[in-house]
Formats: structure tokens, C-alpha cells, sequence
């Protein structure tokens, strides 16, 4: 028998029961699953972008405790439940998406033979942009800013660019990529004053100016940062692990080899990466 939703909100409910729960599971707190939440969170898009699809299951799985664990501790202190949460999410979706529930309810429909094709993409998203402008106004009335509600969990990049998404929203922002290119030189060149000075604690700082210039360059390019980076990281572990094989084979110690000796393995991978790929032969 496959188990059901239900299941897994008994299966929270007893392992945080104070008499027969689990001693680790009743340690838990808020702020103590957190970090887990972000974990977990990683994982499911490392498996998505690994193509690991057989994986995925199980990381949505953990991730999907992530928000049961929450929805447990809101009902212990009477807060909230799961059913608070599947409830306030379908009304907020309904609430965003009056294209596709004319009538803000689930057994609404736009007119039949309108395609999703025909909807505006460009009205879709400003709508979408608007109420999510008035659900924040109405969240922070009486501290409204443009940056309020920009989690500040969010991994440094990602938070970045919704910072700057935030301001270039109300117009603060280049008006095209050259200008960030010109800043991204500009923030380079008071990296390198610093160390000149050997203020190193000024570089730091300026360090941060500069990958704040790059995140922005990112969002310009409609890419996400942190996606960049993943992919830039894998490249290089790709990369150095080749270096690392070649030099084995060689049986050069990775510590004792030189500096020209790794880039020459490193160049040679780079080399590999951009051959094209051979067509394999067809059946025939």
C-alpha cells in the first residue's frame, strides 16, 4: 500500500510526541531546521541538474519534510497547520493567476478557445509582478520599501540579484549591460588601489562591490548567478580532476608537480571540452 499525505503528518506527529516521539526530532526548533531547509533544498536542484531523476523522489521527499517539520511546530503552539499552509498557497496562486481562474476559484475557467499561447506573456507577468507588490505592501505597511520581504537566508548571489532586481524595478539601474561592464572595471580598479595600498581590509570590501557589480551583470543577462556559479564549479572540479588523473598516471604526486606541468593538463581538458562531439552511427 502506498502511503498517503496523511501518513507523513502522523509520522511528524509521533516522532515529535514527548512520550513516544524521537529525542532528536523533539531537540528541534524553528531555527534549528533551518539549515536543513536550505540543505535540502540544494540537493533537489543538484540532482535536477545532474539529470538524476531517479534520485529526485527522495530529495522533493526530504525537502517536502522540510515544510511538515514548520507545519508541525505551528500547530504545536497553535499558530498554523499543514492545512493552513495548502490553503493560504492555493488562494495566493488562485489570487495570481486570474488568466487561467477568471472567477479566483478552482472551477473557473478563461473562455474556451483562448490557448494559453494567446495570453499576453507580457500581461501575464506585469499582473503577476503588481499583486505581488500589493501582497508585500500589505505585509510591511508600516515599514514599506522596495527591498522589504528579500529573505536574508538567501545565499549571498541570489540575494544580490533580487536586491538589485528590487531597485531596478522603481528605475535604479543601468540601461543596458555596457554600463554594468563599466562598472563591473570601475569596482576592479578600486580592488587593485586597495591592494597597491596593502589595505587589505578595504580590498574585502571592495571584493564584495565587485561581485555585487557581477551579480548585477548576471540578472542584466536575465541569468541567474547562483546557477552560473554551480556551472562554472562543476567545470572546474571537471577540470581539476582531470589534471589530478593525468598526473597519477604519470606517477607525479599532485603536491610535487609544477605549476606548468597542472596547466598544461588543464589547458589539455579545456582542449577535450570544446571538441565536438562525435556522431554516433545509426542503425541501419
Amino acid at each position: 500500500m502506498r502511503h498517503r499525505m496523511e501518513d507523513l503528518l502522523t509520522l511528524m506527529q509521533v516522532l515529535r510526541d514527548t512520550e513516544q516521539g524521537c529525542p532528536w526530532d523533539l531537540q528541534q526548533d524553528w531555527d534549528s531546521i533551518v539549515p536543513h531547509t536550505l540543505e535540502e533544498a540544494y540537493e533537489v536542484a543538484d540532482a535536477i541538474e545532474r539529470r538524476a531523476f531517479d534520485e529526485l523522489p527522495g530529495e522533493l521527499g526530504d525537502l517536502l519534510f522540510q515544510v511538515v517539520y514548520y507545519a508541525q511546530f505551528g500547530a504545536e503552539e497553535q499558530r498554523f497547520d499543514f492545512d493552513d499552509i495548502v490553503d493560504t498557497l492555493t488562494a495566493k496562486m488562485l489570487r495570481r493567476h486570474p488568466h487561467v481562474f477568471p472567477e479566483g476559484t478552482l472551477a473557473s475557467r478563461r473562455p474556451a478557445g483562448v490557448s494559453a499561447e494567446e495570453v499576453q506573456t507580457q500581461q501575464v507577468n506585469s499582473r503577476w509582478e503588481s499583486l505581488k507588490a500589493e501582497e508585500r505592501a500589505e505585509r510591511t505597511a508600516n515599514t514599506p520599501s522596495v527591498l522589504d520581504d528579500v529573505p536574508r537566508t538567501l545565499p549571498a548571489l541570489s540575494r544580490a540579484a533580487k536586491l538589485s532586481k528590487r531597485a531596478a524595478r522603481v528605475g535604479f539601474d543601468w540601461p543596458d549591460a555596457r554600463g554594468v561592464v563599466a562598472k563591473i572595471r570601475e569596482e576592479l580598479a578600486e580592488v587593485e588601489e586597495a591592494l597597491a595600498a596593502g589595505d587589505q581590509q578595504h580590498a574585502q570590501e571592495e571584493v564584495g562591490d565587485l561581485l555585487f557589480a557581477v551579480t548585477n551583470l548576471a540578472r542584466t543577462l536575465n541569468a541567474d548567478p547562483e546557477q552560473c556559479l554551480r556551472t562554472t564549479n562543476a567545470k572546474f572540479e571537471r577540470r581539476f580532476r582531470y589534471v589530478e588523473g593525468e598526473l597519477s598516471a604519470a606517477g607525479r604526486p599532485l603536491v610535487e608537480a609544477s605549476l606548468d606541468e597542472m596547466e598544461t593538463h588543464w589547458q589539455a581538458a579545456k582542449a577535450l571540452e570544446t571538441q565536438p562531439q562525435e556522431k554516433q552511427p545509426t542503425q541501419s
